[in-house]
């Protein structure tokens, strides 16, 4: 009986560090709590005009002005998209969370929910680098090939 407790014990200490957080991603998941506008999408590494698809969802010019909305006590946002000729516009919903990768920069990971909070998305999600994170500002950065060729979007936000 003794063995079986030990053997119990080990394993709730094991999923309990395991699922633990690190005081930087708590940090920066308490800097996401709110609501942002992202103000400009735009593209480093490469020249000319891009003209793209953000996150399966809509073209890039329709997420400028959006608004996002990180609740950081459940892990669950939204961003919203202004009707418009180029974009449907309304509120989508997502899971998010802070990773952080060994020898990498920290990232947003979200996956797109319903408004019941159930998985869309078939657990596909998205995962962006955190470039910068203050009270005010934040950017973002994710690399995408394009023709071969690595294309780096970047998403600038300001808090609301």
């Amino acid at each position: 009986m003794k063995t079986t407790s030990k053997v119990l014990f080990l394993a709730i200490c094991m999923v309990v560090t395991s699922c633990t957080v690190s005081k930087s991603a708590r940090t920066q998941r308490n800097l996401f709590s709110g609501t942002w506008s992202l103000d400009n999408v735009s593209y480093e590494n490469s020249t000319g005009n891009f003209q793209s698809v953000l996150f399966g969802d809509a073209r890039d010019i329709c997420f400028e002005g959006s608004d996002w909305f990180f609740r950081d006590n459940n892990s669950t946002g939204r961003y919203t998209i202004e009707n418009g000729s180029l974009c449907q516009g309304g509120d989508r919903f997502f899971r998010w969370s802070v990773v952080e990768p060994e020898n990498r920069l920290s990232q947003l990971q979200f996956k797109f929910i319903d408004e019941n909070r159930k998985d869309i998305s078939g657990g596909a999600g998205y995962r962006l680098d955190i470039a910068n994170l203050t009270e005010q500002n934040m950017t973002l950065k994710s690399n995408v090939s394009v023709d071969g060729q690595s294309v780096t979007v970047v998403y600038e936000f300001s808090k609301k």
